[in-house]
């Protein structure tokens, strides 16, 4: 059995039957805890942010809906919707402030806010203080209270269902692909046309509308509340249940959930009756649980559970014939396809790349080659906009680029591969190649939760499929990327960048790592690509691989352009045969 929810929905529909009184009302605690433990797996499993600040939203949701029903005599629905509208709109403001915050200080400034707010909620007119709100009423539809233990057991079990399957479809997507590419600013994920900052403030404002749905569900389940259920403890309750149960799942946070809550209970009735003392020791047992897992089980306990049911711990596509994605109109052969000039770049009182012009027809493959240090690698990334110039002029077909965002730069026509490869290693290989198609899709985050994206879906993967294919990967397809050998990552890069469909391939050191059968398809490959129409820009060490393929070859030496020419003609240059016998050939 491939799905574990196909075993699980059975036991949800007999579960209030089956089960004494006491543990159908510790299920409904374990399904409110799961939904706001869904969006941190979203947000800190799949887009490696963490908030400490969730049980802030899940208040929000909650006071919302007790507020409006009390005072104003509101429906419950009605008060859902101002909960969720008025935690989107603090989850964009808190989320604008805090995402821009790097390394630890994100997780101390989540716990700011998360700390705030609980003395928002003691000491808001209406809110009833430390005592809280009561008497809250039920949920009704089509004529029929929802309360009762049971009743509620349904209720929040389908949104735990609902919320599992919408995530479980965002990540099989387009911006899924974006969100797990590797968190906020990620060099790749920028250069492949991901808005990292703005998908991590989308999942962000998702997980934090989750928590706010939590909170009116448990609003209306107890009749209750009152700001101990929001304060900083309950977020990082949430957070031990996301570490216990599996980040990288979202099975994790019904397996964390459950296990937490239960062996809770268990400990606060268990302690006491041994050593006949009251007090909070589950949570120094669980602390130590936690930094166990931290160290022994970083995946927690969701690999092992659903290893029982045959269950991938990644997505695994079956990718059939689709309509193929529009193709650029490649550029004549004797058009400029790239111009640079007087390009510099100081790093501090360092000239990294000193004045250097040098251009790009269309259908040319041009080298740029020197010993290690040269600065090649810092022209790729004024190219590509990695990096700001510090004065030079950049032009791509006559249109000026050296001030444009790599995005941007991408999304004009120009791919590129690294120096370092930077796959994404629980990715698969296609999902990776699928990644660079991501500027040729515009399906968002809703679109692809209520799965309907799939016919561009479809043709996006199949454009990575065709890109494998070319590199004669096409086999590894379903493959977690990290666990191919470099040089087969290196095709990997350069099937990525093609699924962009560049006017300029930007490749560096492509045949750093390929065994010479390797380097052999590689050049075919080039040569095939310049056939299509495609100018090629690469930084190479293999000299004899270089000598063979390329039109032109351009020499760069501490920063500074020595020769341009033939390869036969820059061969014979007294300058570059100086400056390679003089460095450190790689």
């Amino acid at each position: 059995m491939r799905n574990p929810l196909l075993f699980a929905l059975p036991i949800i529909a007999v579960a209030p039957w089956l089960l004494p009184p006491f543990y159908v009302t510790l299920a409904n605690y374990v399904a409110l805890a799961s939904i706001v433990v869904l969006g941190l797996i979203l947000l800190g499993g799949a887009g490696g942010l963490m908030s400490f600040g969730q049980a802030a939203f899940v208040g929000i949701g909650a006071y919302a809906t007790g507020y409006l029903t009390l005072n104003y005599g509101a429906s419950p629905w009605l008060a859902l919707l101002v909960g969720l509208a008025v935690t989107a709109a603090m989850a964009l403001l808190l989320g604008v402030l805090t995402l821009r915050l790097t390394g630890h200080y994100l997780p101390i400034g989540t716990l700011a806010w998360g700390i705030s707010f609980y003395y928002v909620f003691a000491n808001l007119p209406g809110f009833g203080g430390h005592d809280g709100l009561s008497g809250i009423p039920a949920i009704s539809a089509f004529g029929y209270d929802l309360d009762g233990k049971t009743t509620f057991f349904y209720l929040n079990w389908v949104v735990v269902v609902l919320a599992m399957v919408s995530i479980s479809n965002i990540l099989d997507s387009r911006i899924g692909r974006a969100i797990r590419s590797g968190g906020r600013a990620t060099p790749m994920a920028e250069a492949m046309g991901v808005n990292t900052t703005g998908v991590g403030l989308t999942i962000f404002i998702f997980s934090a509308l989750l928590a706010c749905l939590s909170g009116w569900l448990y609003a209306h389940f107890l009749h209750f509340v009152n700001p101990t259920a929001f304060n900083l403890t309950i977020s990082i309750e949430y957070f031990f249940m996301a570490v216990i149960g599996g980040l990288s799942s979202i099975w994790g946070a019904i397996i964390g959930a459950a296990f937490y809550i239960v062996s809770k209970q268990w400990l606060q009735t268990l302690i006491p009756a041994l050593t006949g003392r009251v007090g909070h020791f589950d949570v120094i047992i669980f602390g130590f649980v936690v930094m166990f897992m931290l160290h022994y089980a970083r995946q927690g306990l969701a690999p092992s559970i659903l290893g029982l049911f045959g269950k991938r711990a990644h997505f695994h596509h079956s990718v059939a014939e689709a309509e193929r994605l529009p193709q650029r109109e490649r550029a004549e052969p004797v058009t400029e396809m790239l111009k640079i000039e007087n390009a510099r770049k100081n790093f501090g009182g360092l000239a990294a790349v000193d004045d250097i012009s040098f251009n790009v027809k269309a259908g040319e493959i041009v080298a740029l080659i020197g010993p290690n240090g040269a600065g090649k690698t810092t022209m790729f990334n004024l190219i590509t906009g990695v990096l700001p110039m510090t004065s030079g002029v950049v032009s791509f077909r006559g249109k000026r680029i050296d001030n444009m965002h790599s995005r941007e730069v991408l999304r004009l026509g120009i791919a590129r591969t690294f120096q370092h490869t930077l796959l994404r290693p629980h990715l698969t290989v296609l999902e990776n190649v699928a990644l660079g198609a991501h500027t040729r899709g515009s399906t968002g985050l809703i679109k692809a939760a209520l799965r309907l994206d799939r016919r561009e879906e479809a043709q996006l993967l199949y454009e990575a499929k065709v890109q494998l294919e070319r590199v004669g990967l096409a086999h590894h397809s379903n493959t977690l990327a990290d666990s191919l050998p470099l040089g087969q990552q290196r095709l990997v890069e350069i099937a990525r960048a093609l699924a962009s469909d560049p006017h300029l391939l930007l490749l560096d050191e492509p045949a750093a790592g390929l065994r010479y059968e390797e380097k052999v398809v590689l050049a075919k490959l080039c040569r095939e690509l310049r056939a299509e129409g495609v100018t090629l820009l690469l930084v190479e060490h293999d000299m004899e691989f270089v000598m063979n393929l390329v039109d032109r070859v351009v020499v760069m030496d501490f920063g500074v352009k020595i020769a341009e020419g033939t390869p036969e003609a820059v061969q014979a240059d007294p300058a570059v045969i100086e400056a390679y016998l003089g460095g450190v050939n790689e």
